[in-house]
């Protein structure tokens, strides 16, 4: 699936917060009823009763000011002449949202359909005015209801503004247009002649989210402590000189620092980190912790450096330790793995690549490195996994589908990271999701594929154009050669650049299986790498294709997983070594320069 991102993150923030597209507080918003609603209801309820509520139940606990709201200030606009407002809604959610019928709309007999989803069509005539809806409903019904404008009086001049969620997009109704930002692939194939040539608005599944009761509630098995815990380190600067740590707390703890002193030296630096406050409302135990970040920097090339993060009133971590890149010619390896979705098989291997490999410089993650990224659980399990991998070797992520999912984008994934802010000045791609890292004579372009393709294309061509790096790898989510998608768009806007500026490998995720090209030059297999690009493929969790047909680009494949690949550069040599989690050599290459 695809993302279209001229709607994103901002409609569905501005629909939560309330606010007003010129900064002012407007009516009480969706997101302030149901977070009030969530507090009352942790004060009055308990868990298992919470795990069984239903719509009947939330409509009995809110009050009749919050009924409004829910009902009429999910989607607002005001239309110059009279209208009838189609309202299209999957015909496969059990529970009709509350303000449905009460508020005019009668159920016609109409269809609309895309190749996933079978829609009813609702409609209502509004005067000239303002128009106000409400919400999806209760549960998280992913394929939310979507909504058709048409004058009452053919011909009459239709004029839409201002519309409520901000920067809404509108376009024609008619087979062929996408309802879903976060899908544009899935496409409308039935649409009756009645509604043809309507303006339809666009939106995005994840306002599914936005008044989540029903079968919401969540638990995290590792909830926060004043002990700080997930111990991270990231670089968003300098390698040679700096170093980025993050780690989390209950949000009982004021404030965070770091301790830290060059291995063997008496004399101990402090600096303060930056605290940031996550919520996840649906936590029932954990609802708010404290994540902390520093970034060190005047740091010594080539130095091992032991620290601690702690509070200046409160508990500290154990010591822990981090070397800085040398300004050396020696070499470096690294580990990177395919999706590793917060499991637990993955977090094994991760602590066992470490014992194996204990000299690597960093690590990476090719995407989707937990399966709902908006569930601060999962991150709770991805980091309790891996264990203590991460305080010692820095990671250097990109995020996949899981990670910025529904429309919504990736803001849980943002928090947990520090990373470089040197990617493409775009308002569609989200900063330190997409960014350029240079570590000795390698050059690695991280890239948010999640993002608009074409919005990221001239950075990728400015970065590879200026590096004088000896080898230059890609990181990002979608794989450009695999038989399950077709990922035609990266091809056409990045391959001529793989191709022109010679990227010696491309290293992607997303489809479950193992697979290592053959050089590739403009989509054909090539003589050597010399020639051409290795594009690849790994997964760090179980896996199992039962589909399994040729693919004549692939060198060699696996359809069960999990992998992990060591990359080993020595000035102009690189050997690549593909290991399964029992440290068996399952592909070997080497390139040279």
């Amino acid at each position: 699936m695809k993302i279209s991102g001229s709607f994103l993150f901002l409609l569905l923030i501005l629909s939560l917060t309330g606010m007003a597209t010129d900064g002012h507080q407007a009516k009480p918003g969706v997101k302030a009823v149901i977070d009030g609603v969530v507090t009352r209801l942790y004060k009055t309820y308990q868990p298992q009763q919470l795990d069984t509520i239903q719509q009947n139940f939330v409509l009995s606990v809110l009050t009749n000011q919050e009924k409004m709201v829910l009902a009429t200030q999910y989607w607002t606009f005001r239309a110059n002449v009279p209208v009838i407002v189609s309202l299209m809604r999957d015909q496969a959610q059990k529970v009709l949202p509350f303000w449905l019928k009460d508020s005019g709309f009668r159920k016609t007999g109409l269809v609309v359909k895309n190749e996933e989803y079978t829609y009813e069509v609702w409609q209502k005539p509004y005067d000239a005015g303002v128009v106000s809806l409400g919400i999806n409903g209760f549960d998280k019904h992913r394929p939310v209801y979507f909504i058709s404008v048409k004058p009452q009086q053919a011909g009459a001049p239709l004029h839409i503004t201002p519309i409520f969620p901000a920067h809404q997009t509108l376009t024609k109704f008619q087979p062929g247009a996408y309802t879903y930002h976060d899908w544009s692939d899935l496409t409308l194939n039935e649409v009756p002649e009645s509604l043809r040539g309507q303006t339809l608005f666009q939106t995005i599944r994840g306002r599914a989210r936005e008044a989540h009761l029903v079968g919401a509630f969540r638990r995290t098995k590792f909830p926060a402590t004043t002990q700080p815990d997930q111990l991270l380190l990231t670089w968003s600067g300098n390698p040679a000189n700096t170093q980025d740590i993050q780690w989390r707390t209950a949000a009982s703890v004021p404030n965070g620092v770091v301790k830290y002193w060059q291995k063997g030296s008496p004399d101990t630096l402090v600096k303060a980190a930056v605290r940031y406050t996550m919520e996840d409302r649906l936590l029932e135990n954990d609802r708010y912790v404290h994540r902390f970040t520093t970034k060190l920097t005047g740091l010594k090339s080539g130095q091992t450096y032991d620290y601690q993060v702690g509070s200046t009133k409160g508990r500290w971590s154990a010591v822990a330790s981090f070397q800085t890149q040398s300004n050396t010619r020696e070499g470096f390896s690294f580990i990177w793995f395919g999706d590793t979705h917060k499991s637990p098989v993955w977090g094994t291997l991760a602590q066992q690549t470490l014992t194996r490999h204990p000299n690597i410089a960093f690590y990476s993650i090719a995407g989707d490195l937990v399966s709902t990224g908006l569930h601060r659980d999962e991150w709770d399990e991805l980091w309790q996994y891996s264990g203590t991998v991460f305080q010692s070797k820095p990671l250097l992520p990109i995020p996949g589908n899981h990670d910025s999912q529904d429309g919504l984008g990736a803001w849980m994934y943002q928090q947990m990271f520090s990373l470089p802010h040197n990617g493409p000045r775009h308002a569609e791609v989200p900063d330190e999701q997409t960014y350029a890292f240079t570590y000795k004579n390698a050059l690695f372009l991280f890239i948010d594929a999640t993002a608009p393709i074409d919005a990221q294309t001239a950075w990728i061509k400015q970065q590879l154009a200026q590096s004088k790096a000896d080898w230059k790898f890609m990181f990002f989510h979608f794989p450009p050669y695999t038989f399950e998608e077709d990922y035609a768009d990266i091809r056409k806007a990045w391959g001529p650049l793989i191709d022109r500026y010679h990227v010696d490998m491309v290293m992607s995720g997303h489809v479950h299986y193992y697979m290592r090209s053959k050089p590739t030059y403009n989509g054909k297999s090539v003589a050597s790498a010399a020639q051409g690009t290795i594009y690849t493929i790994s997964i760090g969790i179980p896996s199992e294709h039962e589909i399994w047909p040729d693919e004549a680009y692939a060198a060699l494949r696996y359809k069960t997983g999990p992998f992990y690949q060591l990359m080993d550069i020595q000035g102009k040599k690189l050997t690549y070594t593909v290991y399964n989690k029992d440290g068996q050599i399952k592909d070997e290459l080497v390139l040279t320069k």
